[in-house]
């Protein structure tokens, strides 16, 4: 993501936050009682629910058709549809919920879930009962979706961390795709130096990790420690973070990875012109979701890999994003109405298959199989196939902690222009986090 995506985002975190105090704590839970069971009856008057959500343009159709399949099935009912960019969706939504405005239905990230439920500006879905199934989705998407035990989302799909690999540079460099289930981290830079070597600038053995926390986390889990506890502080070990800026360092000083500025410079120019996508480097870290994207956008056929020493419960299942609701809303009823399509329906799955991630709907996901893309198809497979490894799920991230992946960019931007070693990076950011999460 851009300097100028983080700074709009950032904006989006302070006019929220700044705000939060005078307008939000009007919209908590005080403010608007939760204490009945269902969501009511449904009005035979013409109602409208906004709602709002980011993404592509194949995003956009794909919702639109949604839209248009639920207002057939519900003439009485209009969705009124507000959508952007990742980079202007959470200032624009900070916004609108500063201002009381929030949308009827909301699509949510974990990077902002307990934020925006800490502020009271979501509503609690368990009070909406029986008119929300969430029967078909394994316990742990369920909970996913929990903030200080109140359900707050439901989850829209389930993706993992992976490597995403270009078979075709692999051929043009001589080198033979790895054991994804055997190998190790000296293996990954051994590999990935041997590809750079051959592109000779053409291309490179890996993109760089350190700018989200998904390569992190995953790190993290592989050296026994974790970002958050349960109660949302940060417990990540200072060595944890140095050993990981340690051997991005590594990787890019021994010319795996390309130098920091031409890292710089792909970063801003988001998947479409990432490494990956302009084949320009082997291996490239993103969560497996978003392998056909990359695969259309590179021409080729890429494929999913683990990454290095993963097996033994160190993987877990990651929300895509979340469907949440205000705690405004005037239309408890045809909102929960609406959630319920959006998370149960086979119309819906037909129209957006793994777009927004692998169904968490396991009765949705083996219907919509037959119907997959061949690249569809192994999304699907890589979760199927981690089953054995995936441990807990990792915590919600807490409220103020919505900024982390700002704070990662910017020190590990310093590590690679060697503007800061990575023990003095580590002790930065987590004392900075720390802080943003007290305040």
């Amino acid at each position: 993501m851009s300097g100028v995506q983080f700074t709009r985002r950032a904006a989006g975190i302070m006019a929220f936050a700044a705000a939060s105090a005078l307008t939000l704590s009007g919209c908590g839970p005080s403010a608007t009682p939760q204490t009945g069971e269902g969501a009511g009856e449904l009005s035979k008057d013409p109602v409208t629910l906004t709602m709002t959500w980011w993404g592509n343009d194949t995003r956009q159709a794909n919702t639109q058709k949604i839209i248009d399949a639920f207002e057939k099935a519900h003439p009485n009912i209009n969705i009124e549809p507000s959508y952007s960019d990742w980079a202007g969706y959470w200032d624009k939504l900070a916004t609108e919920t500063a201002a009381n405005n929030t949308p009827d239905i909301i699509q949510m990230d974990a990077l902002y879930l307990s934020t925006y439920a800490d502020r009271g500006a979501l509503l609690d879905l368990s009070s909406l009962g029986d008119a929300l199934n969430t029967s078909d989705l394994p316990q742990a998407a369920v909970d996913s979706g929990k903030v200080n035990d109140s359900l707050y989302a439901v989850s829209a799909g389930l993706t993992a961390y992976s490597i995403v690999a270009n078979p075709s540079i692999f051929e043009q460099a001589g080198v033979e795709l790895p054991d994804d289930k055997t190998w190790t981290w000296d293996d990954f830079a051994d590999v990935t130096k041997k590809i750079s070597e051959a592109g000779g600038g053409k291309f490179y053995g890996t993109s760089a990790y350190g700018f989200e926390d998904g390569s992190l986390r995953m790190w993290a889990r592989q050296n026994g420690d974790q970002l958050f506890d349960e109660e949302g502080k940060v417990v990540i070990k200072k060595e944890t973070v140095k050993s990981w800026w340690d051997q991005l360092k590594s990787l890019t000083d021994e010319g795996s990875v390309a130098p920091a500025s031409t890292t710089i410079e792909k970063q801003a120019g988001g998947l479409s012109e990432s490494f990956s996508a302009t084949n320009q480097a082997a291996l490239g870290f993103w969560w497996n979701s978003q392998l056909t994207a990359l695969s259309k956008a590179s021409g080729q056929e890429m494929k999913l890999l683990r990454l290095p020493e993963s097996s033994g419960g160190k993987y877990w299942y990651k929300p895509s994003m979340y469907w949440s609701a205000s705690s405004r809303t005037e239309h408890k009823a045809e909102a929960a109405l609406f959630l319920d399509f959006l998370v149960n329906s086979q119309e819906v799955a037909d129209i957006q298959l793994t777009e927004r991630g692998v169904p968490a709907n396991e009765k949705i996901r083996s219907y919509i199989a037959p119907k997959l893309s061949e690249t569809d198809k192994a999304v699907v497979a890589f979760l199927d196939d981690l089953s054995g490894d995936v441990g807990e799920a990792e915590p919600v991230n807490p409220p103020g902690a919505s900024g982390i992946e700002a704070l990662l960019r910017k020190y590990t931007e310093q590590v690679l222009f060697g503007q800061m070693d990575s023990e003095k990076a580590a002790e930065g950011f987590i004392k900075e986090l720390s802080s943003e999460i007290q305040n």
